[in-house]
């Protein structure tokens, strides 16, 4: 696709609006509500920019600049007069491809930062004079690109603290296990390839665990990881229980075990009754499961994940395997060992994932009941689908990209080059406060707390003292990252 159509319509005439001897624009793009965010999300992980620019960067030399002139522009001047019922001039667009590279420069904060809301992540702004309405021109594609892979980068993160902290509580020997608590099941239930990228990869900075392959090429490509990106083990669904019978439901346990005699197993056990599993086919399969070298890992797929994991508080299930859960019916069967902190592990021939409908706070209700019925919050795997990362938009913190800052030149005599700053900002009075922009140049520090904070009003030589870094300047890439800086920054 031609880049120059990856804007709002509207934006194609902005050229012709700015003040008469406007050359430069800057603008920001900034987290600026939690409103609508998981409880807990209170700070933004910064995520996705290199990745975004790179795309960017692919989509004007490939499909822009790498093209005949008279045929890109030539394109744009065609359905942009049928667009606007006008004579379009594209006079901007074949300067721009005449220029041969994108004059902008972008700057961002390391990613794996976290930072509070009304902080910007990223800055841009034109390097070139003639090419001021570049910047805001990008404002649709950089906003498309760059809300998801941030959201759900800081609601991955929200799993890990939230399983750290019971982690920490009840099974400290077993810190490690986090990276694999917290797995992506998403892939189904995403937009798009692109959107598995984005979203999954925002996943990968706080876990290792995805079932989202698509994950593996976006963190090679954009991220020079070279190492294993993520894991994870054989498993079966339902069509392969159902292909085996309802009556033979144990022989299918017994053939998979056959099948796969080493290693971690996942098997979904809901395809008819769960308890039965729980309460039957693994006392009859114990002996086999336990002279395994690995583990058989029981995966429920339906009901209220709470109570099927931790058993239901309803009075009408004492007793019963509802009533039970299914961590304490292995724990009937398979028993374990009891942690240094009084907590029980299951033995490690043994154990359960979930991975439907599973929300930050199921995951904390998960682990505070375990812990309630003296199990360590490690017993359990936790599958995070598309109910955690599909249900997001732009507005769930509030991404925006504003202008706070333009120059206008203002010549003293004719071919004077005298650029005027004018510091500019949004406050409308029908809003809460929440579309407040920030004013002018900004720079982005840390205050006498070492809390990240947004500095605005400040001149260009403060503004290139900042957080900020240029990783994207005419066509150049500077200050890259890999996913395991990030991973490693973030913890």
């Amino acid at each position: 696709m031609n880049p120059l159509l990856l804007t709002d319509g509207y934006k194609t005439g902005h050229h012709q609006q700015y003040p008469k001897g406007t050359t430069l624009v800057y603008s920001n793009f900034t987290p600026r509500s939690n409103k609508y965010a998981p409880k807990g999300c209170n700070e933004v992980v910064v995520f996705g920019t290199q990745m975004v620019m790179q795309q960017l960067h692919e989509a004007f030399q490939n499909d822009f600049f790498s093209r005949p002139k008279e045929e890109v522009c030539g394109e744009m001047k065609r359905e942009l007069s049928m667009y606007l019922g006008t004579d379009y001039d594209v006079s901007h667009f074949e300067a721009l491809h005449d220029l041969g590279y994108l004059p902008i420069c972008v700057k961002a904060l390391s990613e794996g930062t976290k930072v509070p809301m009304k902080v910007p992540v990223l800055t841009i702004y034109n390097t070139h004079p003639d090419f001021y309405w570049i910047t805001n021109y990008l404002e649709t594609i950089l906003s498309n690109l760059l809300w998801k892979p941030m959201t759900s980068a800081t609601i991955a993160h929200q799993y890990r603290k939230v399983l750290t902290k019971w982690m920490e509580k009840t099974d400290k020997e077993r810190a490690w296990f986090i990276d694999w608590q917290g797995h992506d099941f998403s892939m189904r239930g995403m937009d798009s390839v692109d959107a598995v990228i984005s979203s999954g990869l925002g996943h990968l900075t706080s876990f290792l665990g995805s079932d989202s392959l698509p994950t593996i090429y976006g963190a090679r490509k954009y991220y020079g990881a070279t190492d294993m990106v993520c894991g994870s083990v054989n498993a079966t669904e339902h069509s392969v229980m159902c292909a085996g019978g309802k009556e033979d439901e144990v022989d299918t346990f017994r053939r998979l075990l056959e099948t796969y005699p080493t290693g971690i197993l996942s098997v979904v056990s809901d395809t008819w009754d769960l308890w039965k599993v729980c309460t039957e086919h693994v006392v009859t399969l114990k002996e086999e499961i336990m002279a395994r070298d690995g583990k058989l890992v029981i995966r429920p797929d339906s009901g209220d994940p709470v109570d099927i994991i931790c058993g239901s508080e309803s009075t009408l299930h004492t007793g019963s395997p509802e009533g039970k859960g299914v961590i304490e019916l292995l724990w009937d069967v398979f028993g374990g060992t009891v942690n240094e902190q009084g907590y029980k592990v299951l033995d490690s021939h043994i154990g359960a994932i979930y991975g439907d409908s599973i929300t930050i706070d199921r995951a904390e209700e998960i682990c505070k009941r375990l812990e309630a019925k003296g199990f360590a919050s490690t017993n359990i795997v936790l599958g995070v689908g598309s109910f955690t990362y599909q249900y997001n938009t732009r507005d769930t913190f509030g991404f925006a990209m504003k202008a706070t800052y333009v120059e206008v030149n203002k010549p003293k005599f004719a071919g004077d080059f005298n650029p005027e700053g004018r510091e500019i900002f949004k406050d409308p009075i029908t809003d809460d406060g929440t579309k407040k922009s920030a004013t002018g140049l900004l720079f982005v520090g840390k205050d006498d707390n070492l809390d990240i904070k947004l500095y605005d009003r400040v001149d260009w030589r403060t503004e290139g003292m900042g957080l900020l870094q240029t990783i994207y300047k005419d066509g150049q890439f500077e200050n890259t990252t890999t996913l395991e800086e990030i991973r490693n920054r973030l913890k």
